[in-house]
């Protein structure tokens, strides 16, 4: 793996991080919000310091041959540490538990870190290796140990993640399954690169050399995985973001028959804010809804209880259940009333209504805007509604009854 191989994603889980930072700002007591930002940042700095030329420099700031491989080794711990801590706080359940169980994962592998420098301080590795340390330094006393114990807590970390991923996706569907089972694919891959340095350090105790696989094709297995897990971590947040949006603009176009029905009543010119058309689309739906109850407020003269009555029941006689019978009933309503309307262009009934007179408080529960918007093109209760003619004075209460 060259360079950039290393750099590319670093730079990815900066700019990650940099998004993440305001919501941890305001968040900072959630343990979720903090386990992702620290998930982010080990991410980055693995990427960033495991580079060679990385490696080549903190090596030449400390002085010391090779303080890059206890420091690298230690982050990989770390991040192993973080992973499991936010997939147990990302579960939840009870509080104290959780917090126990991330005390238990983040002290074992801080024993780890601490164990990797001591047995740092304890070898003796005076030649410089930016890539094949681990099989150079494989036979050399407390240097081989180190190289063993964090191949060991990289791997633990893998099949702890794997097992505690694959148990929850089995009870949860959606999104979080999706996401669960790429993080779980992405720690998959710790295993054959675990697998593949043991390998090569294997073959150095016993007098051989595969030196390139741990040298070029376990770092490309963990950069792999890491990007995976790091996908699936985006994927639920992302996809659940997806598909409020594609919710809401669902509610925008199916609010579009009664919109249209009524926005001759509420103009747009009318408006007191206007939207524009790039606004977020929680915004758009507001204002649909906001013209749409200005335009039956404007026709509350003309709306005809009896009416609404008579079509309710003509709905329940067809089949719809109770609320789709309600929003059969108040579209049939609307639609005559727009129609009763538009056949009084003097205004007389709103002129001979009291002029401080409103609509009464309903007792019912509010008028479903969405079903009476799709009842106006698919409903034969409200088609019957809008082929009634006006020809002045009160509405034939009963167009609806069977003749």
């Amino acid at each position: 793996m060259d360079d950039s191989g290393y750099y590319i994603p670093a730079v990815a889980m900066a700019i990650a991080l940099a998004v993440k930072t305001p919501a941890l700002l305001r968040s900072w007591r959630d343990p979720l919000q903090r386990s992702v930002c620290t998930l982010i940042a080990l991410s980055g700095m693995v990427f960033f310091f495991a580079a060679p030329p990385t490696i080549a420099e903190v090596n030449r700031l400390t002085g010391i041959a090779n303080f890059s491989a206890p420091f690298v080794y230690g982050l990989l711990s770390a991040f192993s540490a973080a992973c499991l801590v936010l997939i147990i706080n990302w579960r939840g359940g009870p509080p104290e538990a959780t917090r126990r169980a991330s005390r238990r994962w983040i002290a074992g592998y801080g024993v780890v870190i601490m164990a990797l420098i001591v047995l740092f301080a304890l070898g003796d590795a005076p030649q410089e290796r930016l890539r094949d340390l681990d099989t150079y330094y494989a036979n050399t006393p407390f240097i081989r140990e180190m190289i063993v114990l964090y191949l060991v807590s990289v791997t633990v970390a893998g099949v702890a993640m794997d097992v505690m991923c694959w148990r929850w996706a089995l009870q949860v569907r959606g999104w979080l399954r999706a996401g669960l089972l790429v993080i779980a694919l992405g720690f998959s891959c710790n295993i054959p690169y675990s697998i593949t340095k043991f390998i090569a350090v294997g073959a150095r105790w016993n007098g051989g050399n595969l030196d390139d696989l741990s040298t070029y094709v376990a770092p490309a297995m963990a950069s792999a995985g890491m990007q995976l897990s790091a996908l699936g971590f985006c994927i639920p947040p992302a996809g659940q973001r997806i598909g409020d949006v594609w919710s809401t603009w669902s509610t925008y176009r199916r609010l579009g028959p009664l919109w249209r029905e009524l926005r001759p009543l509420a103009p747009p010119k009318d408006r007191t804010v206007r939207i524009a058309w790039w606004s977020p689309p929680e915004l758009q739906v507001t204002q649909r809804e906001s013209d749409i109850h200005d335009g039956m407020l404007a026709l509350y003269p003309y709306f005809d209880a009896e009416l609404r009555t008579s079509a309710y029941e003509a709905a329940v006689a067809a089949g719809s259940d109770p609320a789709q019978a309600r929003a059969e009933a108040d579209a049939a309503m609307v639609t005559a009333a727009v129609r009763a309307r538009a056949a009084d262009p003097e205004g007389r009934v709103i002129s001979s209504a009291t002029a401080d007179a409103a609509p009464p408080a309903s007792t019912e529960a509010p008028r479903d805007l969405v079903r009476m918007s799709l009842a106006l093109r698919q409903s034969p209760v409200v088609t019957t509604a809008a082929s009634f003619s006006v020809s002045g004075g009160p509405l034939n209460r009963g167009f609806f009854r069977p003749r």
